[in-house]
């Protein structure tokens, strides 16, 4: 059991706290509810640019990392379509330098033109080199669209292109910052050896004068139900074919995301999964197989891709994949086999409370899509999952119909 306490700033600011006695260290995760979703359809890959920006300096600390390191500390951050999420370690007795780092970015970045212009052009280095230049790297660029023909799911973190950031205007990308990185937008974990009354003292300190902030308004359009398969093929200098198949699934919060995720792993969670023995050890058909869940917020993808070993045709490897997909659909997994997959489920769960990081981060996260007491509640959800929902499931997601499928040929075969 993960115990917290959690309390709100008159400036919308949300605080938990987690008091963890076991370690030295003290963790500050920050979340903003701002991911590529967020963004405008002509301009993507903000949110991502201001992962950057946000380590540029702030109104009153010119260099981040500096004063950090030099109290031991350390920091990083992630961006996906949902969310950014910032978070530093330190001991507990310099805690107090990351409520001053973490506020100060929060009140005001240092932007200049020079600035900005340095992190588009790393960002856009970075779409070159992580996406277009490197091989299968642009293949969720090309399924995203395919699987989502009206939420913003349809571009990646990156963005759609990179002249969307090359064209971004200052004034467009300041404002960008004020109208999503705000108090009354975040959500604040501190994890560690702390009392409540602790962090209260500091977040009212650090934080309690930041205004709140006007945000921008988010209007994230439904995906409309898919009712027929779509197909693309595309060629590249690859060395061997792959396919991907996208499933849509349901959202974060829908009392079928724990049978769906427990599918995903049914079916390609290690060695002993189904399609890794079937597919890869007995039949040779795949060198390698994968399927996983996306795990957005809003609808999100069930994700199955497999690289073809070389003497086999695409079509071929498509039904003998479809063919260990249809027994989901038609057969309910053994007793030991859904056993299985539920205990490695729990076992990460259990691990990632061992680390005050990661509780800060779940803590977090969980506190915006529902409530921070989800931490304490999902393994029961995913123990209560039946072998009858994981078919029924199944049926409805793992239907052609609800499939994109991405035929991704080598040019070399």
């Amino acid at each position: 059991m993960v115990h917290f306490d959690k309390f709100i700033l008159e400036n919308g600011l949300k605080v938990i706290v987690n008091q963890d006695k076991t370690t030295p260290i003290v963790t500050i995760n920050l979340l903003y509810n701002v991911g590529a979703k967020h963004e405008d359809p002509h301009r993507t890959g903000f949110a991502h640019l201001f992962e950057h920006l946000m380590f540029e300096g702030s109104k009153h600390i010119p260099v981040y990392d500096t004063p950090l390191q030099m109290v031991g500390g350390d920091n990083n951050a992630f961006t996906n379509n949902d969310i950014t999420n910032y978070y530093l370690t330190l001991p507990k007795e310099n805690m107090e330098t990351g409520f001053w780092l973490e506020s100060d970015r929060m009140l005001e970045l240092a932007l200049t033109k020079e600035k900005i212009e340095i992190q588009k052009n790393v960002v856009i280095e970075e779409f070159n080199q992580r996406y277009l230049n490197q091989p299968y790297g642009d293949a969720f660029l090309i399924l995203r669209p395919m699987a989502y023909q009206k939420h913003p799911y349809r571009w990646s973190t990156i963005g759609k292109d990179p002249s969307h950031i090359q064209k971004a205007g200052f004034e467009e990308i300041r404002d960008f910052f004020y109208k999503h990185y705000a108090p009354n937008n975040a959500i604040i974990t501190v994890a560690g050896n702390v009392t409540t009354d602790e962090i209260k003292e500091l977040t009212e300190k650090w934080f309690g004068e930041i205004p709140h902030r006007k945000l921008a308004h988010k209007n994230i359009p439904e995906e409309p139900r898919q009712d027929q398969p779509r197909k693309k093929e595309v060629f590249r200098d690859v060395p061997q074919d792959t396919i991907y198949k996208a499933y849509h699934m349901c959202d974060r919060n829908h009392e079928d995301f724990y049978a769906t995720d427990l599918i995903s792993d049914l079916l390609a969670n290690g060695n002993s999964s189904r399609l890794h023995q079937k597919l890869v050890k007995e039949k040779n058909i795949f060198n390698t197989i994968d399927a996983y869940i996306t795990g957005d917020i809003d609808e999100g993808l069930l994700m199955v891709s497999g690289n073809i070993a070389g003497n086999i045709n695409m079509r071929n490897a498509e039904e003998e994949l479809q063919n260990e997909l249809n027994k989901l659909k038609t057969h309910l997994p053994a007793k030991k086999e859904l056993e299985k997959v539920k205990n490695k489920v729990e076992s990460v769960k259990i691990y990632t409370r061992t680390s005050s990081l990661h509780k800060a981060i779940n803590l977090s996260f969980y506190e915006l899509i529902e409530d921070a007491q989800k931490i304490n509640t999902e393994i029961e959800e995913y123990r209560n999952v039946t072998a009858e929902k994981i078919k029924e499931v199944s049926q409805q997601v793992l239907d052609e119909n609800n499939c994109s499928t991405l035929y991704y040929h080598s040019k070399n075969k």
